[in-house]
């Protein structure tokens, strides 16, 4: 995923040695009007010539393989949703929990395979190529649908950099409440409050977001998938020790007990457990973006769909086994984020490298999802007011050890004032698991079901009414009531934690 995001300039620069290559061709062979043969001969020469570097776009060969777009999948899906599955788990209980993450991996897999099919407009091997999920729904829906499909796009980036804020901020407590703990033997209680590193956290992302884009940045996709693995492995390990010192699994067949909570508060509870199960399987906003890496041929769907089925089958068992194993080490008491309930085990260091490895992924992260709504808004005003000085001028500054860095006082101003804001809303509503909830009820029916169910239908001419259309609706309005179900839940956990918090004066 993270390779994927930034890769306008690169495809623009490539696009353009195409076009310059096949544009010296036919200059060249205008020249020889007079020679109809020759010229010819050379158009007939300037495809196979062009199709050993240049793809049926003009744009440089693409490379990617099967098991590339296999790890990119598996990259963006594995984040810090993964640590909320065992309370989800324990909301629903032993049959429900494991039985609702299988039926959200089944209709992640199905729908993302309909929507490998919109990477092409019209025919699948030859069509017209989409390069983002906008353009696909612009080329095959248009009107009104592109701007909601932005519109919930967007706003659900800018959702989830509140939530990255958040998580990172309760990991970075958990490693001081930790080394507090144990540095008092116990005694000190060691509470703390989240808004200081908040703070420090917005701190690191201003400075990050001056970056202009991160097209050579190609590690940091490494660091990503290297610090996602590590934390929710140390998650998974810790989990199982826990089951093996415990001596028993914990949990019950339903879910966390009426007692422990009252009965409205399991139900919305429930609720709020599918939109955090939800949230761990979203990525098909960035499937056509992988899926413009692969090569061909192959037809580039049939790749993606080998990719997108290997990539669940492998996040599906990850998942369930650290949402299952971190219900059985804690039952009911469960913890919305997996490793702050380990917060005083030994041995601690292990869990504050894993809380250290959930911090650096969201500090790059938090960038990467971000650039795509930086992106949007700076070419938006660029287009607004081309000959404001404001917004169009940049200067050059030499840093030492990095060459010129090009200010732009726009870019300096309006993505300071975002992170501001992301960082100033997570302080006034600290909630992980009510955030992450409405995070991936939002965004689950529209990007995961809706869009490409209705591409699907108009690419494949599917007639009204047909027993296919009937069935494909179906599924779109039965993932409409879980999002709308996972949405009110989620806002009345976020209802329930507002009445026992004072917002900057709570400590944890």
């Amino acid at each position: 995923m993270y390779i994927n995001l930034g890769r306008s300039k690169a495809k623009t620069a490539q696009q353009s040695m195409g076009e310059n290559a096949a544009s010296k061709n036919f200059h060249n062979n205008h020249h020889l009007h007079n020679h109809h043969q020759v010229f010819d001969i050379s158009i007939d020469v300037l495809p196979q010539n062009g199709s050993k570097c240049f793809d049926d776009d003009g744009r440089l060969k693409r490379t990617g393989t099967l098991w590339t777009a296999s790890a990119h999948i598996i990259t963006a899906v594995i984040g810090s949703g993964v640590l909320s599955l065992a309370w989800a788990v324990a909301q629903l209980g032993w049959v429900a929990g494991p039985a609702v993450m299988f039926l959200f991996s089944l209709v992640t897999y199905y729908t993302s395979s309909l929507l490998t099919d919109c990477y092409r407009t019209g025919d699948p091997d030859t069509g017209k190529r989409n390069y983002t999920y906008m353009d696909a729904v612009e080329s095959i829906l248009g009107g009104v649908k592109v701007k909601l499909c932005g519109f919930i796009q967007y706003l659900g980036l800018f959702g989830i950099a509140i939530g990255y804020t958040i998580a990172s901020s309760i990991s970075m407590m958990a490693i001081k409440r930790s080394n507090c703990f144990h540095q008092s033997g116990g005694q000190n209680p060691c509470h703390l409050s989240s808004n200081p590193y908040m703070i420090m956290f917005g701190i690191t992302e201003i400075l990050l977001s001056q970056i202009p884009d991160f097209d050579q940045l190609w590690w940091l996709s490494i660091v990503a998938a290297v610090m996602s693995f590590t934390y929710s492995s140390i998650g998974l390990g810790l989990g199982i020790g826990k089951v093996a010192v415990n001596g028993t699994f914990k949990g019950s067949l339903t879910g966390i007990s009426i007692g422990t909570v009252t009965e409205t508060e399991k139900i919305w509870r429930s609720f709020q457990a599918l939109g955090a199960i939800a949230f761990a399987y979203s990525y098909s906003v960035i499937l056509i973006e992988i899926q413009d890496t692969v090569k061909s041929p192959p037809a580039e769907s049939k790749t993606m769909k080998k990719a997108a089925r290997i990539s669940i089958v492998v996040t599906t068992t990850f998942y369930m086994l650290c949402g299952c194993m971190g219900y059985a080490a804690f039952g009911d008491l469960a913890p919305g984020n997996l490793l702050t309930g380990f917060g005083f085990y030994n041995p601690y260091w292990l869990i504050d490298i894993a809380n250290a490895a959930i911090v650096i992924h969201l500090v790059g992260a938090y960038q990467v999802f971000c650039q795509p709504l930086f992106a949007f808004i700076e070419k938006w005003a660029n287009q607004k007011w081309p000959e404001s000085y404001f917004i169009t001028k940049e200067f050059n500054i030499a840093v030492p050890g990095f060459g010129l860095y090009k200010l732009n006082l726009f870019r300096l101003v309006w993505r300071t004032i975002f992170v501001i804001i992301t960082t100033v809303i997570s302080m006034l509503l600290p909630f992980f698991n009510d955030v992450v909830g409405i995070l991936g009820a939002l965004g689950f029916w529209p990007l995961t079901v809706y869009f490409p169910v209705e591409m699907y239908i108009v690419q494949r001419k599917i007639p009204k009414w047909s027993t296919r259309w009937i069935c494909l609706q179906m599924l779109s309005m039965a993932c409409l009531v879980i999002s709308l179900v996972a949405v009110a839940g989620s806002l009345a956990g976020v209802v329930l934690d507002l009445k026992a918090y004072k917002p900057f004066k709570t400590s944890y």
